[in-house]
């Protein structure tokens, strides 16, 4: 499916993109990339507009790529794209990939900066990079009707991974985004009119849009069918549809699940002010469904009083934990017999969710040669607490008395998919005064029931920063006897190649995998000089 890119750039979104014949821009976000006359897109200049930097009237990255080009990836799976005329030897290193944008395709099934996004894969490949992660939108394939799919946006995209020569690997979002504003299909959304309930409510009735409780996965909610019925569907219709790439260009497959794609419930969705600490967060259990589980549970273990709603003293989200009494370290309701009744049926729920739709991805993808994935998040602020109040409210019972994750990956392990971390980009010694946060010592955690239970782990990271200490902090969390499945570098646009950040994710990635040479295995001057010419990265105008 060879296609010109500027036949993928047809949705009329002047916020997005500025085409001229030479060149193209992210008018929000102010990064150009121009492509000179005569070279036919194989020199591309990133720069940033209406800016002045230091010293130059601005910091260029030039990619000349030629057909001879052969940049070195950082560990290659296959054998035909190595040298077989050298003797180096390369040390084992970490396959690296990068997020391309959350909405690399629109909501009419388009590429976004399609050209933006080719010059960023030409300089990844140059780099050395693995492949790149894409985020696919429930909302954007299924958007009009049930059943109704739309890959052409996705499709064209894979393509153009592929003539980059990098792998893909796909994130199945069936959840919607706030920013940018990426909702879920216009026909779940119209169900909501007639079943509120299929959504998240916290003690104040407030609802949360952005995924479906997991209360219905097995309801009839959605025109007669299960959301797991209709995340199969889409599974199915997403593998047929991309069966020319699977194995080859997509290796992994990321199933979602929940909010912003991680195994957990929306407790944190209020937004924090700047500066301030983060809360405990709320309970997620007040629709009817879930109300509906929880009394049956309770009158089950003969405790009918405990299945009325949650916990009556846990704060709000902004309040700090110790603002109400369930949380408190001393005398808590969370260590008391309704405590470990409710968090134990709380966290179940979502257990039991994720164990549903990691299955899915063992049905669907079993039988070929693409890996799957699940993403849990790192609720670390307050975790120096005995009840450990973010990870509670979230979905993990774990506190000081209770390991809130060895049930979580032996799930995974039951269901053969590898688990993603994020937040190893973070450290102690950079958590917020106050927070009681550790990053370190809650993915520690993670890590030791992932080991017990045989799952290989993937990274990711939080925050994109040019700060040394978060690229400091991935090269330990990767390494060595922490040593990952890959690691995913979130995310590719504006800010990923500003001059400043770009210029330290160079030196990151030279830095992850160095080159033992013999002497006689080091390359000529003629061939240094052209490799110098063809894989120029960074340039000042």
């Amino acid at each position: 499916m060879n296609m010109e890119l500027s036949s993928v750039i047809g949705c009329s979104q002047a916020n997005n993109i500025i085409c001229g014949s030479k060149l193209l821009a992210y008018k929000g976000e102010e990064l150009r990339f121009c492509v000179p006359p005569g070279n036919k897109a194989n020199s591309v200049s990133f720069f940033r507009r209406n800016t002045r930097w230091p010293n130059s009237s601005g910091l260029r990255f030039s990619l000349n790529v030629t057909a001879q080009s052969q940049p070195q990836p950082i560990r290659s799976d296959n054998p035909s794209a190595r040298n077989p005329t050298r003797r180096s030897k390369k040390v084992d290193g970490l396959r690296l990939f990068v997020g391309l944008p959350l909405d690399a395709v629109s909501d009419c099934n388009t590429i976004n900066h399609a050209r933006a996004i080719a010059a960023g894969l030409r300089a990844l490949k140059l780099l050395g990079i693995e492949g790149v992660e894409l985020p696919i939108w429930w909302g954007v394939v299924e958007k009009e009707e049930m059943g109704k799919y739309e890959w052409s946006g996705y499709l064209a995209l894979a393509e153009m991974v592929h003539n980059a020569g990098l792998k893909l690997h796909v994130s199945l979002c069936f959840h919607g985004n706030k920013q940018p504003k990426i909702p879920l299909p216009e026909w779940v959304l119209r169900i909501r009119e007639a079943e509120p309930d299929i959504f998240y409510a916290d003690r104040s009735g407030q609802r949360y849009t952005d995924c479906l409780s997991v209360a219905v996965d097995e309801l009839p909610v959605l025109n007669g069918k299960t959301p797991v019925q209709v995340y199969q569907e889409f599974c199915e219709s997403f593998k047929s549809s991309f069966s020319q790439y699977m194995g080859t260009t997509v290796t992994g497959v990321t199933m979602g699940l929940g909010p912003d794609g991680e195994l957990r419930y929306p407790s944190h969705h209020q937004p924090v002010k700047s500066g301030k600490v983060f809360g405990a967060g709320e309970f997620q259990c007040y629709d009817k469904n879930m109300l509906g589980l929880l009394k049956k549970h309770a009158e089950a273990t003969g405790n009918p009083f405990w299945g009325l709603g949650g916990p009556h003293d846990a704060p709000a989200y902004g309040q700090l934990p110790n603002t109400s009494s369930f949380f408190n370290d001393n005398g808590g309701s969370w260590e008391s017999p309704y405590g470990d009744f409710f968090l134990s049926w709380y966290s179940s729920q979502l257990l039991s969710h994720a164990d549903r739709i990691l299955s899915l991805a063992s049905t669907s993808f079993g039988d070929s040669s693409v890996a799957a994935y699940g993403k849990i998040p790192l609720m670390h602020s307050w975790s120096k607490m005995r009840s450990h109040p973010s990870e509670l409210t979230a979905g993990f019972h774990n506190t000081e008395n209770n390991d809130g994750y060895g049930a979580v990956a032996e799930m995974f392990a039951r269901n053969s998919c590898k688990m993603i971390l994020p937040g190893m980009d973070l450290s102690d010694e950079h958590q917020p005064e106050g927070s009681l946060s550790s990053p370190e010592s809650v993915l520690a955690q993670i890590r030791a029931a992932c080991r017990e239970h045989g799952v290989e782990v993937s990274g990711e990271n939080l925050v994109m920063s040019k700060a040394s200490h978060g690229l400091e902090q991935i090269k330990k969390n990767t390494a060595g006897e922490n040593m990952v499945d890959l690691f995913t570098y979130q995310r590719m646009g504006a800010a990923f190649f500003s001059p400043d950040h770009f210029r330290s994710f160079t030196a990151f990635v030279r830095s992850l995998n160095q080159l033992e040479l013999h002497s006689d295995d080091l390359p000529e001057e003629e061939e240094m000089a052209q490799t110098s010419s063809e894989s120029s990265i960074m340039q000042a105008a």
